[in-house]
């Protein structure tokens, strides 16, 4: 099956900074694909050589099976980017910007598309407005808009949601997600771990320009992170010593006890009301993306792949 993106061996350095070592990856049409990493894990330099906005020094990138440098037209045709910085010309309107992005591909009669794109983006208020009069959340919905003006079957999006207000990040990943639905290939990069987590299917990370982990996002969890935990409150403030065993930490009074399992929550229960203790807060505590991430950065020396 033809990749929706497909990078093999692809090295960059600048000076002596290895900014990207013999990355692989494929990602498949109609998937959608974090790629995560710390800063200067190399993410953004491997989207920009994927956009033809960078050269490998080795290496091949096809975007849809067109190389990105012999084939650069048909692929950058087949790719929409947003990038993380707020890149915007000041001189026009929403509208117009739209509209002027549509002619770069070539495209005629695009009214109807860059209305629709308005509209579900929440612009139509400010379709007239001057870029320079726009907010930063509506500057970098704007930067969605002219990725999705071409219909790209391939979109990546580059920290979408950095420093957007909450009703923003709802209305975009509304759209992203249906544009999913719809078939469209998704790759996102963000520091919003939980965003990740709900959105991606598959999940690789990057540290110092290396892929150390690739899987599905709960492969990874499950990979990473080693079982549940429960915390609890107590009164009086006093952990039987049956129980100290499963004692992971304790904060301002707040024991995080490890459960292999749900009997193990029987057999805590059964060991506080022998003691006669009793419990002030309960709650569970499940491994998540940010857990997986936290422990892999930490301890990459085993790649996982």
């Amino acid at each position: 099956m033809l990749s929706a993106i497909e990078i093999k061996r692809v090295c960059k350095n600048f000076g002596s900074m290895r900014a990207l070592v013999d990355v692989d990856l494929e990602i498949s049409p109609g998937e959608f694909f974090a790629l995560l990493g710390p800063n200067g894990a190399g993410k953004t330099t491997l989207i920009n050589i994927i956009a033809g906005l960078s050269l490998a020094d080795s290496g091949s990138v096809n975007v849809m099976g067109h190389n990105v440098i012999t084939q650069y037209q048909q692929a950058r045709r087949n790719l929409g980017v947003v990038p993380q910085e707020l890149v915007y010309d000041p001189f026009f309107s929403v509208r117009e910007v739209l509209l002027i992005q549509s002619g770069y591909y070539g495209i005629k009669h695009n009214t109807l598309w860059v209305d629709e794109i308005i509209e579900r983006l929440d612009l139509t208020d400010k379709a007239n407005a001057n870029m320079r009069s726009l907010s930063g959340g509506m500057k970098r919905r704007v930067l969605v808009a002219q990725a999705l003006v071409h219909k790209p079957p391939v979109i990546i999006l580059d920290e979408p949601t950095a420093g957007v207000d909450v009703e923003l990040r709802q209305t975009l990943w509304d759209f992203i997600k249906q544009l999913n639905q719809d078939g469209h290939t998704i790759v996102l990069t963000t520091h919003y771990l939980e965003e990740a987590e709900t959105l991606c299917n598959r999940v690789a990370m990057l540290k110092e320009g290396r892929i150390i982990a690739l899987d599905s996002t709960q492969n990874l969890i499950g990979k990473l992170v080693s079982g549940n935990s429960v915390k609890i409150r107590l009164l009086p403030d006093n952990l039987p010593l049956v129980l100290q065993p499963l004692k992971k930490n304790c904060t301002n009074g707040l024991y995080e006890l490890r459960i292999d399992n749900y009997a193990h929550i029987e057999f805590i229960l059964s060991a506080l009301r022998s003691e006669n203790i009793h419990i002030q807060e309960m709650h569970m505590q499940q491994p998540d993306l940010e857990d997986a991430f936290v422990s892999l950065i930490r301890n990459s020396g085993n790649k996982l792949q």
